[in-house]
């Protein structure tokens, strides 16, 4: 394990009902290509050593002979070889007959754990054959050549890594409180079902959504098996399943009824997965009684150079394509509700709000649009002001004073120039030295021509500054980082083009559409110091502090995981091959990790403002920490890259 991956893998074998030499062979096949690619567990379908339907067959003494035999064939096959294989099979112990997983590496029988729950409705009549662990008591049992103890206590397997795997039988995840329950509060990192499910017609749905709820409620991996081609078709049909999840997340999905063998594989994040149980208090106290014996697996024979073979999403916080209506339409009612229930509660039907062209204050102002037309207030009473200074172009200000006359808004322009080149002079500073006192003392003059103008009117300031500006401390300290109510505080930069977009594409703001999509397009800027000789915009915030789609990726795993330096750079080289190279990487993780830290005295006293995701800054409710903290050890890490 590596970084905190560890790759496992879901095998579908071919079969044939009571064959078990043509079973094993079939088996073996897929155990050296997953050896070969480095694969650490595996997992087969239930019994699938001698195949899984093989009814009365499983009273013959001769079957449950050739099944130890089998397993003895494994056993040597795997003599050299690193990966863990959970294979099922019959076990006789006394006077039960068992449905059970065996669990083996580097020719070693492990251990054995019993399937809990056994059907025994329609087609499925397990405990015709097979007693339950339940019934079982603690039995030595002689199985291969090995002596080992077969108990129906929870049993958790530990990799060389410190792994922690759990093992549960097909109907054991349908049963009200699934084993797995108990072995990942027990500590189980990840869950390997071996199942023989048959394909019933909306069945599959309700599986995959079984295993993604399961998945997600413990925190856990799941690796699911089932059997497929081969199995007995009397009276039903076996699709071959092999589907491996994270926390609720689909990683890979093998194909359903396929005549071939399958050998589904990915990476699970383990540290991901630790730590989302770290923050999760529910979990933390839910676990506080569960115990579970431990048994080790065999120290790697081979170290191989790591590769991580998963998908890294660039965009964390952008949702998927099929998501993307829905998600859009659910965060602008987070945001609308959120400022309606602030502008009930006060009684007030004004806000003042500074339109300056770019995509924070236009996502601020449709947010604004939406909440009173909610609320049954008239438009008239936004209050939509710009500001033009020494930087504002024709282009933002076109788009500004645009979108305010066709969004039926009451409109303000208050130039700052004058102002601004007054307080200079009374404080003594040359208007020519376009230093940080030329840009904030801009950034200050609006705000508190906003707060002023929100006194007089009896009206409420709404805040535009979004997520990847505050994590960055990309505000000035009461400047535009001050506001009555932040509507964007959650939201990242890369985020907000999405909801623009999604707001462009909607019929009651056809009017609207050309100008936001060109709010898109123009580059995000400050606009605090000069234009070019053009008009144009001279002053680009991502030639100054790095990248939005980076810091945004940054965020999303500094904050969401705790994932240190090393592996988040480790992720973007992934995530952004062919786009960044490891120098800007380091470059940009470098000044995130310096300015995340140095500008937490701004995220410390943040106006209200609605959470709409995983991740908020916000003092009161998500991240705490001191304005003091020193950012030695990232930035050392960083430095080492």
């Amino acid at each position: 394990m590596k970084y905190g991956f560890i790759k496992v893998a879901a095998a579908v074998p071919a079969v044939r009902v009571a064959d078990v030499e043509y079973n094993v062979l079939e088996m073996e096949k897929l155990i050296a290509m997953a050896d070969a690619d480095h694969v650490e567990v595996m997992c087969f379908p239930e019994l699938s050593l001698t195949g899984y339907s093989c009814q009365d067959l499983f009273k013959e003494r001769l079957l449950l002979d050739k099944a130890e035999e089998g397993l003895m064939m494994l056993l040597d096959f795997t003599r050299k070889l690193d990966v863990i294989c959970i294979v099922g099979m019959p076990v006789q112990a006394g006077g039960l007959l068992l449905n059970c997983a065996a669990v083996i590496q580097h020719g070693s029988l492990l251990g054995i754990v019993p399937k809990t729950f056994l059907p025994n409705y329609n087609e499925f009549y397990e405990k015709r054959w097979f007693a339950s662990a339940q019934d079982l008591n603690p039995t030595e049992i002689y199985l291969a050549g090995t002596q080992l103890l077969l108990t129906p206590e929870p049993t958790l397997f530990r990799t060389e890594g410190g792994v922690k795997l759990g093992i549960e039988i097909c109907e054991d995840v349908w049963a009200p409180v699934p084993p797995s329950n108990h072995l990942t509060m027990a500590g189980a990192d990840i869950i390997f079902n071996l199942s023989a499910s048959d394909e019933l017609t909306g069945k599959h749905r309700y599986l995959r959504s079984l295993l993604m709820q399961q998945s997600a409620r413990t925190l856990s991996g799941y690796v699911y098996s089932s059997c497929g081609f081969g199995e007995s078709t009397q009276d039903v049909v076996y699709g071959g399943n092999a589907m491996i999840l994270e926390n609720g997340k689909m990683l890979v999905e093998g194909d359903r009824f396929s005549l071939q063998p399958q050998l589904q594989v990915s990476q699970i994040d383990v540290e991901r997965l630790r730590t989302e149980r770290q923050t999760n208090t529910t979990f933390i106290n839910a676990q506080r009684h569960y115990q579970a014996r431990i048994i080790d697996t065999k120290p790697l024979q081979e170290q191989h150079e790591f590769k991580l073979t998963r998908t890294v999403n660039p965009h964390p916080f952008i949702p998927a394509d099929e998501d993307m209506r829905e998600t859009c339409e659910e965060i602008l009612n987070i945001q609308t509700l959120g400022l309606a229930q602030r502008l009930h509660h006060i009684h007030c039907e004004h806000v003042v709000i500074g339109i300056s062209g770019g995509l924070d204050s236009t996502l601020a102002l449709m947010v604004c649009v939406r909440t009173f037309d909610r609320l049954g207030y008239d438009r008239k009473g936004i209050v939509g002001v710009t500001m033009p200074g020494f930087g504002t172009t024709d282009r933002t200000h076109d788009n500004a004073t645009t979108l305010m006359q066709t969004l039926g808004i009451s409109q303000m322009e208050i130039p700052i120039a004058k102002a601004v080149m007054q307080h200079f002079e009374d404080i003594g500073h040359d208007s020519s030295n376009h230093d940080v006192t030329y840009e904030n003392s801009q950034a200050r003059e609006r705000t508190q021509i906003l707060m002023d103008l929100a006194n007089k009117l009896n009206a409420l300031v709404v805040g535009t500054g979004d997520l990847s500006e505050l994590a960055l401390g990309w505000a000035t300290y009461n400047g535009d980082h001050m506001s009555m109510y932040g509507v964007n505080a959650s939201i990242p930069k890369t985020l907000i083009q999405y909801l623009i977009r999604y707001l462009a594409a909607q019929k009651e703001f056809a009017p609207q559409k050309d100008t936001l999509l060109d709010v898109i397009d123009t580059p995000i800027s400050p606009e605090l110091t000069p234009a070019d000789e053009e008009g144009n915009i001279k002053q680009k915030t991502e030639d100054l502090v790095g990248p939005y789609e980076l810091h945004d990726f940054f965020i999303y795993y500094f904050m969401r995981f705790g994932f240190r330096p090393q592996k988040i750079f480790f992720l973007a080289q992934q995530a952004f091959a062919g786009r960044y190279d490891d120098a800007t990487i380091k470059k940009w993780l470098t000044t995130f990790c310096r300015r995340f830290f140095n500008q937490q005295f701004k995220r410390s006293c943040l106006p209200d403002g609605p959470k709409v995701g995983s991740i908020s800054l916000s003092p009161r409710g998500d991240w705490r920490m001191p304005s003091d903290a020193s950012n030695t050890l990232w930035l050392k890490e960083c430095e080492e890259l």
